[in-house]
């Protein structure tokens, strides 16, 4: 019989020529795929998550690639869905990666350098002021934000102050800061599959601006990893139970070591602009990407 998977992908940048390949290439395994599976117009009935006349919860696996678009509802259905199929990522290290205290609280648990953070209740705003003396800047983030949305560079107490009577208003349950990491405005995006060095590139912030992601005004450019940076990401990707993760990593000039940033979940492909600036990782992507699926659908068959 057949197997059948379900595709939720991005669909701008590109994402509708990768996911054209990723369904081919797995058609060649005799694997089909039902793509488009949004999971905000499912429903649930009878024991069955049902979305355009597909039983989605009968399905031999469940692919969701799309940042910056799940609802609460989506991510309800999610974490159900993976109860009874499996799910890349899974929804555990979906929900990890979502939220950057959990990642860099498990990261530091297992020995992988970060930058040093702080978290405390709303009310505890005494233990900001006291932060914020010792590290002289830090940055506050939200923990499920992404696209360097949110964030917030703190550099002297009075910087604190203002930004108090905002994050109140926010109705914040608790504040989640990071030291301010001195290095020199570039980082490493370090793409891993299923235990595998996929690419990397590098990213630089722009001249009126200190963070490098590409929607606060960052640029993408050709940079090659060194051992240390790969076995890093290699090391934060299984550590967070990602089989796809973009590692953030940058270089720390005053504890001259390398730190993880942030895991991602969802790292795009190479957008055609970028391929033609010569990022060619897509395609091996796509092949670790099919052996994944491949192999976890005949897991699920046994």
């Amino acid at each position: 019989m057949c197997r059948k998977v379900g595709i939720w992908m991005y669909q701008n940048g590109g994402g509708d020529k990768i996911e054209e390949k990723l369904v081919k290439k797995l058609k060649e395994r005799d694997i089909d795929s039902i793509t488009g599976i949004n999971l905000r117009y499912a429903f649930v009935k009878d024991g069955h998550i049902i979305h355009n006349d597909t039983k989605v919860d009968e399905l031999d696996l469940f692919f969701s690639y799309n940042a910056g678009e799940q609802t609460q509802y989506q991510v309800f259905l999610y974490e159900a869905l993976n109860r009874v199929i499996p799910t890349i990522n899974s929804f555990e290290a979906f929900e990890l990666t979502e939220d950057k205290f959990q990642t860099a609280y498990l990261l530091n648990k297992h020995n992988i350098p970060t930058p040093e953070f702080f978290l405390c209740h709303r009310d505890d705003s005494k233990q900001l002021e006291n932060i914020i003396k010792e590290w002289q800047k830090m940055v506050y983030k939200p923990t499920d934000g992404w696209g360097g949305v949110g964030l917030t560079k703190i550099e002297s107490e009075e910087t604190l102050n203002m930004l108090m009577p905002f994050l109140n208003h926010a109705d914040l349950r608790f504040f989640y800061v990071e030291k301010f990491v001195k290095y020199d405005n570039t980082d490493f995006r370090v793409d891993i599959v299923d235990g595998e060095f996929v690419g990397c590139y590098g990213r630089k912030a722009g001249d009126k601006d200190w963070r490098t992601n590409i929607t606060s005004g960052g640029s993408v450019f050709l940079r090659e990893p060194n051992d240390e940076v790969v076995n890093l990401a290699k090391k934060a990707a299984k550590v967070c139970g990602a089989d796809i993760a973009g590692v953030d990593i940058i270089y720390d000039l005053e504890r001259e070591e390398y730190v993880v940033l942030e895991v991602n979940g969802i790292p795009a492909f190479a957008t055609p602009e970028q391929e033609k600036m010569g990022l060619d990782f897509n395609d091996k992507k796509i092949d670790l990407i099919v052996d994944l699926i491949d192999r976890k659908t005949k897991e699920n068959r046994v």
